[in-house]
């Protein structure tokens, strides 16, 4: 009898396992077993010559269900099915369309024989969980493909084509595509007629000694060496494979559960499992389902500037007809030239055809006039960070722009209900906060106003997957979600520097943590004219006042927090040492000498508490979204996960007490009511 997620046939002498699960074909615990009962059933019936598994729907399976990781698994676990796969007295062939990714390629390589049609991708991705393949995937992938494939499948992460999976022996044939089922019924024909041996993953030998395992690891790892930092299931995939050319299958076998047990419990994996989910969560958002994304064609950018040109970037290579318009003909002219040169750039570094460069750049057009924008569907404004200025833009908006148009800013700061104030249709004003450059970076910051619609809503979110963003949802108050929270730990970081602590202290100890880079570096990146200095009512009242008025203004100026060489290569100030030193003389406060850990502290706790005010304050829908615009929009380490699974592994407890220290000292800190609730009654954010 057939289960609801599986049917068996059989096409003469060959039986036919096909799973019918959508969206994915994911291996929970209906598909084991499903695909272990009907092989017994296969396997029972005596006619029966060979054996097909294989997937309606859109792809092979897709991998394991990882809502099931960090819970008791219910029989029959995958490492059991895939030997009763493999133990099987007659062949059976994985017959393989879509992707075949984590456990799914683990389910095929335990088969006997394996067939793809030509547009299938095959990987081992668990790497990105923070875990390992749990499932013999370690231990196979060698066997078939070499330990130098199986390192890169495994701790690169990326998928292969079928044509590649076949060159590195990791399948057996390619189907021409018109007829997966068909094809795999005439291969396992063939290989009844040729008698071909049964082919177990576990019988076959590595590539390569022990010795020379353990030297192709070492070159690997030495050549990737940035793959290691903060992460923990690299090295671990690494050991697995290791053990895969010194000893029995089995003895691999045990040694790979063991480091997978060490994963799964490691604050790491417990991270990014966290941030793979919170990237999924931040897409639902409290809209009726009824209530359809509005159709966009065409949009228009106001603004030729940085970020103007990058938003049009990032539009076009979507696939949108985009003009940009700009009152400015030379700066109109500079952001043009900036977007097809970038065009022109991916194309030659092969990331996008020639064709599809000259349909983009097709696509796109400019205009001086914001009678331009009559027929666009979106219009984005994108002028400078001036809340008159805007209400000027959207005034002139609202008078061209026709009926049903969606107006969106890109504020980073502003109060989009002002905006949206000056214009005469306030439900079809949303925010979009794209981060510099916006045609790269993932985050994009929804901000729904007091009266932006649902409709206008829904569409905006939709916009975002289809720029292929991370659309996180924001209500409206200064600096939204994560610039407002990223503040903090500049305060915090300038508050160190009258204590005596130099600027490349703090920086390294973000960098320590796992930042790019820490907030000084990126304030004399960006420059330090740009980010809060007011030129006309500067007085020398901080360390950042002194520079700006001494001309070191950052990168640019050859010095800022630090000094430059021709090449940008920055060395610790010896002005803005002696800066500091000045400052913490005056201040009468002892000097402190800090360590790493204190550092990152005092930086980061005070984040995590204007996280819980987010969450209070109803400016945030969840604690997951915050944390995936922090990684998506400031790069906080992944293997860290945001500020607030990384509270909840610190403790709460702790963070309250350290911030309530320090507000007795006189720090301008305002604890969260929420933030002290959880640590009292022993919550957690997540």
């Amino acid at each position: 009898m057939n289960s609801p997620v599986s049917s068996l046939t059989k096409v003469g002498h060959i039986a036919v396992v096909t799973i019918d699960s959508p969206p994915v074909n994911a291996l929970g615990q209906p598909v084991r077993k499903a695909i272990l009962d009907d092989l017994t059933t296969a396997l029972a019936d005596t006619e029966v010559a060979a054996i097909i598994i294989l997937c309606a729907g859109r792809t092979f399976f897709a991998g394991a269900d990882i809502t099931e990781f960090g819970k008791p698994f219910l029989a029959p676990e995958l490492p059991d099915l895939f030997g009763a796969i493999e133990q099987a007295d007659r062949p059976v062939i994985a017959a393989i369309h879509g992707t075949a990714l984590g456990g799914g390629l683990e389910l095929a390589m335990s088969c006997h024989y394996r067939i793809a049609v030509p547009s299938a991708k095959l990987g081992l991705p668990e790497v990105a969980l923070g875990l390992l393949p749990g499932a013999g995937g370690t231990q196979r992938t060698p066997r078939l493909a070499g330990i130098a494939a199986a390192v890169d499948l495994m701790v690169g992460g990326k998928p292969v084509s079928a044509s590649h999976a076949l060159k590195i022996g990791l399948i057996d044939r390619i189907a021409d595509g018109a007829d997966l089922a068909a094809d795999a019924v005439a291969y396992a024909q063939q290989l009844i007629a040729d008698k071909a041996p049964l082919r177990r993953a576990r019988d076959l030998d590595t590539d390569l000694s022990a010795e020379d395992a353990q030297a192709c690891i070492a070159a690997w790892r030495e050549k990737n060496s940035k793959a290691f930092v903060g992460f923990k299931a690299p090295d671990n995939i690494l050991k697995a494979i290791a053990a895969s050319a010194d000893r029995p299958f089995d003895d691999g076998i045990r040694r790979e559960a063991e480091l997978f047990q060490e994963l799964m419990a490691s604050p790491e994996s417990a991270a990014q499992r966290h941030i793979f989910f919170a990237e999924r969560a931040a897409a639902k958002i409290p809209v009726a389902k009824d209530v359809a994304p509005l159709p966009i064609a065409s949009v228009a950018v106001i603004g030729a500037g940085t970020m103007g040109s990058g938003i049009t970037l990032a539009f076009l290579n979507a696939g949108y007809q985009v003009r940009m318009i700009d009152i400015s003909e030379a700066g109109l002219a500079r952001g043009a030239r900036h977007v097809e040169a970038t065009l022109h750039a991916l194309a030659d570094k092969g990331r996008i055809s020639q064709q599809v460069r000259d349909a983009r750049i097709a696509a796109f057009s400019t205009a001086t006039s914001l009678s331009a924008i009559a027929d666009d569907d979106l219009i984005v404004e994108a002028v400078f960070e001036r809340l008159d200025l805007k209400q000027q833009i959207f005034r002139e908006i609202d008078g061209f722009a026709k009926p049903g148009a969606i107006l969106a800013s890109n504020t980073s700061f502003l109060d989009l209900n002002q905006i949206a104030a000056a214009t005469q249709r306030p439900a079809d004003v949303v925010g979009l906060h794209f981060f510099a450059p916006a045609n790269i970076m993932r985050l994009l910051e929804v901000v729904q106003g007091a009266a932006t619609s649902d409709a206008v809503l829904a569409t905006a979110m939709n916009l975002g997957r289809k720029l292929g963003k991370v659309a996180i949802l924001s209500q409206v108050c200064d600096g939204f979600i994560a610039n407002r929270v990223m503040a903090r730990r500049t305060d915090a970081a300038d508050r160190l520097l009258p204590l005596g602590v130099m600027p490349w202290d703090v920086d390294a100890a973000m960098t320590g943590y796992g930042f790019p880079m820490g907030p000084f570096q990126m304030m004399d990146l960006v420059g330090l004219d740009v980010i809060g200095w007011d030129r006309e009512n500067s007085a020398g009242r901080t360390v950042q006042e002194v520079l700006c008025e001494a001309g070191r203004l950052g990168q640019k100026s050859g010095g800022g927090y630090y000094d430059y060489d021709e090449k940008r290569r920055a060395t610790p100030s010896p002005f803005a040492e002696a800066t500091v030193r000045d400052f913490a003389a005056r201040s009468g406060l002892p000097l402190q000498s800090l360590s790493a850990q204190e550092i990152v502290e005092s930086l980061l706790y005070p984040v995590v508490n204007e996280c819980a005010k987010l969450l209070e304050e109803g400016i945030a829908l969840r604690a997951s979204d915050i944390d995936m615009a922090l990684v998506a929009g400031y790069a906080w380490p992944v293997y860290r996960g945001g500020p607030m699974i990384w509270a909840d592994q610190e403790g709460l407890p702790r963070i309250v007490a350290a911030l309530e220290a320090r507000i007795a000292t006189g720090e301008p800190i305002a604890l969260s009511p929420l933030l002290k609730d959880k640590a009292q009654r022993g919550e957690t954010f997540l």
